[in-house]
């Protein structure tokens, strides 16, 4: 069964540091361009971060200098490092994107979602 799977979330305080990830699996031959979203509470899901296969990366004005988009092929893994933490920050992040599955080609997928919380 492929999916994502996203974890280091949690709370942390104004300021402060996060690292996430998103963990693609199954019988899959890779991931190509993922992106980064985030809903807030009463908000719509807003766009954060791009990264192409190529490692070409797009930001959201709002967190650009503060979070940064990678990859690691080898472990068909996304992160978001995310630094000077806002309260405004608070969301849960979601990660999307193209995977090269093992038996239906190219398809994309929604992570489950991880909760980021900002608050001193």
């Amino acid at each position: 069964q492929v999916q994502l799977v996203e974890s280091g979330g949690g709370l942390v305080q104004p300021g402060g540091s996060l690292r996430l990830s998103c963990a693609a699996s199954g019988s899959i031959f890779g991931i190509n361009a993922m992106d980064w979203y985030r809903q807030a509470p009463g908000k719509g899901r807003e766009l954060v971060a791009t990264i192409t296969s190529g490692g070409t990366t797009n930001y959201a004005d709002s967190v650009k200098g503060r979070f940064t988009i990678s990859r690691d092929n080898a472990k068909n893994t996304v992160y978001l490092q995310m630094s000077s933490l806002k309260p405004e920050d608070t969301a849960v992040y979601y990660c999307y994107g193209a995977v090269a599955t093992a038996y239906s080609g190219t398809l994309f997928y929604w992570g489950q979602g991880t909760q980021v919380t900002v608050s001193s």
